[in-house]
């Protein structure tokens, strides 16, 4: 049975960690539409990477700064969190997993801390589905289906969601939302996310690369329904202790070869080429999203076709060419090693 949604009228400031991202751009635009007040914090590690630029994703007030190094006074005024900021994605985990646990973990609890310190009791974590890793049997996994973490990223998202369940009380209630794999349009555009590249490397050249056999299982979202969930969190009556949510739909779930074949109806004069080879990342989950539906009666508004659409005329109206396709900006391992190659962040992906 659904909940009853009460609007939280005394909400005075969100605190959107990582709101200057690919997520928090849009994240940041949908809650200010809702009347929500938001305080941002981000380390701006993809300031060169916009897409286009609106004029309505500047949160109210902006901090900047490494959420590493975020303060009992960054917290003033604010009375929920939805936190963000991380590593964003398994390649650039890989790339230091100790850094990858010092900001997806440990600054995570950290921030944690001081919001049930400072009696902020609605934290919204951004987790991922992506914690499921290999689910053997190919049935879709419940928030109760057993954690398999085949990545630095997935396991420090793992050791994250465990700490803030120990922080949980009565004061404090931490809600761990475990994200499909998110696409569509966004001023700080990715094209590291599978949709998205697809799409875009389609649009392109004319051809849709597979480099996989293409059976992998993924669950998808996209990104402002991602967000009108993390809103929902917003809207319904503290729980007791912790929640755990997956965050999509069940006929979400997609094999890579089958978002290929969409892509190409939208795309009809495309060729798609599978590799038909298994790659390093044998990731594969198919993901029960019953939960946030039944109990919060989420109801996306999105699917792969009107997303996929959506892409297309964004690429379009703001002229992507290949050559940003082959830059770094839209993908965020090329942005870091671009840094680190330059001298413009040390080894632990701190500013210079």
């Amino acid at each position: 049975m659904a909940v009853r949604l009460p609007s939280l009228e005394n909400l005075v400031v969100i605190l959107v960690t990582g709101n200057q991202g690919y997520i928090g751009t849009v994240m940041t635009k949908m809650l200010k539409e809702a009347s929500y007040k938001v305080l941002g914090l981000d380390n701006d590690w993809f300031k060169e990477g916009y897409f286009f630029y609106p004029d309505d994703i500047l949160p109210d007030k902006q901090i900047t700064k490494d959420i590493r190094h975020i303060t009992d006074n960054d917290l003033d005024g604010v009375e929920a969190v939805i936190h963000l900021a991380a590593i964003s994605n398994d390649p650039l985990g890989e790339l230091n997993p100790c850094v990858t646990e010092q900001i997806n973990t440990h600054a995570t609890i950290q921030l944690a801390k001081l919001c049930k310190k400072r009696k902020i009791g609605r934290f919204i974590f951004a987790s991922s589905c992506s914690i499921y890793g290999i689910v053997e049997n190919g049935m879709p996994i419940s928030e109760q289906g057993i954690l398999n973490p085949q990545t630095a990223y997935a396991k420090a998202k793992v050791n994250a969601e465990n700490q803030l369940k120990e922080l949980a009380n009565d004061n404090f209630h931490p809600i761990l939302m475990r994200n499909a794999t998110v696409y569509g349009s966004s001023p700080k555009l990715r094209l590291d996310l599978v949709v998205n590249q697809l799409a875009a490397y389609a649009y392109l050249t004319g051809e849709i690369r597979v480099l996989s056999d293409g059976t992998p299982w993924r669950p998808l979202i996209h990104i402002e329904d991602f967000c009108r969930a993390f809103m929902k969190i917003l809207e319904v009556p503290k729980e007791k202790n912790y929640q755990v949510f997956n965050v999509g739909i069940n006929n979400g779930n997609y094999q890579i070869k089958d978002i290929a074949f969409e892509i190409q109806k939208s795309l009809p004069h495309t060729k798609i080429k599978i590799a038909r080879e298994l790659q390093s990342d044998e990731r594969t989950y198919r993901v029960d999203f019953s939960k946030i539906k039944e109990s919060l009666d989420f109801k996306p508004r999105w699917n792969l076709k009107k997303g996929i659409m959506e892409l297309i005329e964004d690429f379009k109206k703001n002229d992507l060419t290949l050559n940003d396709f082959k830059s770094n900006k839209y993908f965020r391992i090329r942005t870091i090693q671009s840094y680190l190659e330059t001298k413009k962040m040390d080894k632990n992906l701190f500013w210079l």
